[in-house]
């Protein structure tokens, strides 16, 4: 796994909830020769389960979600046999069984390669892959600072989405917001390496509060626990679900979330692409409709082999086929493409090349394709990726609750599932696979798409208004509203404010005063021309009150209040 600016890897297989065995311990290091392995098995004969009657493994959500678009439930999705995971259990050496895929027909058993040689020999067995050399404990995780919840709710736009802005903007879910969708009743789940100070930052409250974590899964250690690990998880998870008024706003503040770790950022092995399958069943069983996977698979630490770009044909890579069958089952899949452009592998990654699923490349705030975003088409020759977002100084939360600016295709990815999430609750009648359609024939480049940008960028006005031209977004919404000055966040800190420049004070150069609530200056400063809709200021501490910051650039002055906490 790289990082958030070059890209994160994954592997998985799924947990039937309430059907299968519970995560098992992961098998100590000292065991050297204790290695996963994928084990295949032959067939599902003799199976108690039955697709008459599926709601012995699937959820009545799952089931919902399959009804809704013709999907029937197929031999694939019958569980295991358990008597074959009784008889691989019952080898001399004892082997335990990590989870199950009820896709792919096999179980993720730890062993040594002795045992190994005994469960292959199995009539059951139709062979096994070693995924991984050996086990690895999460290194520590630090506890989060606790950052104060402002009161204030806004009403200016920009200043109400604080550092999500523009990615907002860009994609039309600030008008998505407006009009009523905001991710209410959709289930998102995110897989990634971890999610340390979810638990704990102000802007994921109301997940807690209102009861829209619906379940984590730790499938590289075992058990529920994701607060913990790498925080890319948590980085992402903030485009989509962070909701502080006036700090930070994500594209779907409303849904629900169910939170996977596939991903074990300290080495690179075929074991986390099973961990991905494995996430995939259990966000079907649980019936989760989106899932958005910031993660890329190229090329894997030695002695395995790594993929080719032939690889990426979709049908070769184990989170290929899985994110492939992902979209059968009626899920949409959001992947991110990779950032892999500027290096030798320079194309998409694996699950992005995978059939039928949205995969997300990278542009700057003004829609330009970002430096580092893989390039397409698959092995095979489709275009990719499928559309675009913002992934170039994305504003993301930090373990801390602090905002950085962070580049990857890892924050494009969540941005635009958050929006898809919107776009699909507002059209609740289409399908995953027309949900993509509606946002790729509507996209900026959908007349001549290419493997950059694929379909271009998309945007939740156009796409709706297209598909519902009775009765279309109101102009108000559907165009961006002249924004006046804004200063975000405000209430303030300890760190750098922020100006939103309006238009009128853009491309000439600025002075800046800081006036108390007596009118006294307390700080100025001098600016060149800005040529973005952004500039950072820097004072240094001031006093806890009330403030105006004043812009002025040749004739034109603005004014906008802030709080200094």
């Amino acid at each position: 796994m790289a990082s958030a600016s070059t890209g994160i890897k994954w592997l998985g297989l799924v947990l039937i909830a309430g059907l299968l065995p519970a995560l098992a311990a992961a098998p100590a290091a000292a065991q050297g020769t204790v290695r996963r392995h994928l084990v295949y098995f032959r067939d599902k004969a003799g199976s108690p389960y039955s697709v008459a009657q599926p709601q012995a493994f699937l959820s009545a959500r799952s089931l919902a979600r399959r009804n809704r678009q013709g999907i029937a439930v197929l031999p694939r999705d019958l569980p295991v046999n358990p008597a074959y995971v009784a008889q691989v259990r019952g080898v001399a050496g004892r082997p335990q069984v990590i989870y199950t895929s009820r896709w792919f027909n096999a179980a993720v058993v730890s062993c040594d390669s002795t045992t190994l040689a005994l469960i292959t020999a199995l009539p059951i067995v139709r062979g096994a892959n070693t995924l991984n050399r050996g086990y690895q404990a999460p290194p520590p995780t630090l506890p989060p600072a606790q950052m104060p919840v402002s009161a204030a709710r806004p009403t200016d736009a920009r200043a109400l989405y604080g550092w999500a802005y523009r990615q907002n903007e860009q994609i039309g879910t600030r008008a998505m917001h407006e009009a009523g969708f905001r991710g209410e009743g959709m289930q998102i789940a995110v897989f990634d390496a971890g999610f340390p100070g979810v638990n704990q930052i102000p802007a994921f409250q109301p997940l807690f509060q209102e009861q829209r974590l619906a379940g984590t899964r730790n499938f590289v250690d075992g058990g529920t626990s994701v607060y913990q690990r790498n925080s890319h998880g948590t980085s992402c998870l903030s485009t989509m679900a962070a909701n502080q008024a006036g700090f930070y706003i994500g594209a779907a503040p409303k849904a629900t979330y169910r939170l996977c770790i596939t991903e074990d950022a300290t080495s690179e092995h075929p074991i986390e692409e099973a961990n991905w399958l494995a996430a995939a069943e259990y966000a079907d069983s649980a019936g989760v409709d989106i899932i958005s996977s910031s993660l890329g698979y190229t090329t894997f630490d030695d002695p395995w082999g790594s993929y080719t770009y032939a690889s990426m044909n979709g049908r070769t890579a184990i989170s290929s086929r899985a994110a492939t069958v992902a979209a059968r089952v009626g899920m949409l899949v959001v992947s991110a493409a990779g950032n892999e452009a500027n290096s030798p592998w320079h194309y998409i990654s694996a699950p992005a090349d995978a059939d039928s699923v949205l995969s997300v490349g990278a542009v700057d705030s003004l829609g330009n394709h970002a430096s580092f975003s893989s390039f397409g088409p698959t092995a095979d020759g489709r275009i990719k990726p499928t559309l675009s977002a913002m992934g170039q100084a994305s504003a993301v939360l930090t373990p801390s609750g602090a905002v950085v600016r962070g580049n990857g295709t890892s924050y494009a990815c969540p941005i635009l599932a958050g929006m898809v999430a919107g776009f699909w609750q507002a059209n609740p009648t289409l399908t995953a696979q027309q949900v993509i359609a509606a946002l790729r024939t509507t996209a900026s480049q959908a007349a001549r798409p290419d493997n950059a940008l694929g379909y271009g960028i998309p945007n939740f006005v156009t796409a709706y208004n297209t598909l519902n031209p009775t009765h279309p977004l109101t102009a108000i919404n559907a165009a961006p509203k002249a924004e006046p000055l804004s200063l975000f966040p405000n209430p303030t800190g300890d760190g750098p404010l922020t100006l939103a420049l309006p238009p009128a004070l853009r491309g000439q150069p600025l002075h800046i005063r800081v006036l108390d609530a007596r009118g006294a200056v307390v700080a100025q400063q001098q600016l060149p021309a800005a040529s973005g809709s952004e500039v950072v200021l820097r004072f240094g501490r001031l006093a806890k009150g009330a403030y105006v910051c004043e812009v002025s650039a040749g004739a034109t002055r603005q004014t906008v209040k802030f709080v200094q906490q």
